[in-house]
């Protein structure tokens, strides 16, 4: 059994109904879910499930195999209950619009600079993310972020398709990380395209369009060695 997950083919869907498929103690897993379970440097969904007369608040989601995981604030449902999951909505959609950010930033960084990303994370509207340069300056952290507000202003469509892997892995622009992380076990690779921008592997939920991200700020840049950089954003 594993679970659908919903979010890898419309990351705006924010309830659904589900079934229990495995349960212990507070955690819970569902034969199909919305929650985004974290990974690639983007926050689990929290949010909430209801089951009969009871409703519990997710903590925190996680994949365990091909299950997703929920972790509740008190005792789980019975295997084969019907729950209704709701997403926090706020806080997912701003996830997303961090998400799409840090992916403008990598397609302009790798289209213009040809530098790869060698590490990333984020928070609600404020991320981070590290690239393979020798040199960094304000004056072209100014420049990339002049570049980044032009791609939001481009208002270009974000689409999701899935490729085989071998047809994945006939793609070096599918991975924009210094080494590819996607495990040996992957059969078929999520696909996130950003039109004309950027094309990556990818798992995680973004929202529809470029403009839908809103202002990308820098609000600083750092040395994390010789040939490793970092730049921060917030999304406004």
């Amino acid at each position: 059994m594993a679970t659908e997950m919903i979010f890898q083919k419309d990351a705006y869907v924010r309830d659904f109904d589900a079934s229990v498929v495995a349960s212990e103690g507070d955690g819970v897993a569902l034969d199909r879910t919305a929650f985004f379970p974290g990974g690639g440097g983007q926050p689990a969904d929290e949010g909430t499930i209801m089951f009969g007369d009871s409703s519990r608040a997710v903590l925190k989601s996680r994949r365990d195999g091909d299950l997703i995981w929920h972790e509740l604030d008190g005792p789980a449902p019975e295997v084969g209950a019907e729950v209704e999951g709701t997403l926090d909505w706020d806080r997912r959609h701003r996830l997303m619009r961090t998400h799409t950010a840090l992916h403008i930033l990598c397609g302009v960084v790798w289209r213009d600079y040809s530098a790869k990303v060698t590490g990333g994370n984020m928070q609600p509207l404020s991320g981070r993310m590290d690239f393979e340069f020798e040199n960094m300056s304000g004056e072209l952290v100014g420049e990339i972020e002049d570049k980044i507000n032009l791609e939001v202003g481009a208002d270009r469509p974000i689409s999701v398709r899935f490729l085989p892997r071998d047809a994945a892995d006939r793609d070096p622009d599918l991975i924009r990380t210094k080494i590819n992380l996607l495990p040996a076990g992957i059969t078929e690779v999520r696909v996130v395209d950003i039109e004309g921008l950027d094309l990556q592997a990818d798992g995680g939920t973004h929202v529809a369009s470029t403009a839908e991200v809103g202002r990308i700020n820098v609000t600083g840049y750092k040395s994390k060695g010789k040939a490793n950089k970092r730049i921060e954003i917030a999304i406004a």
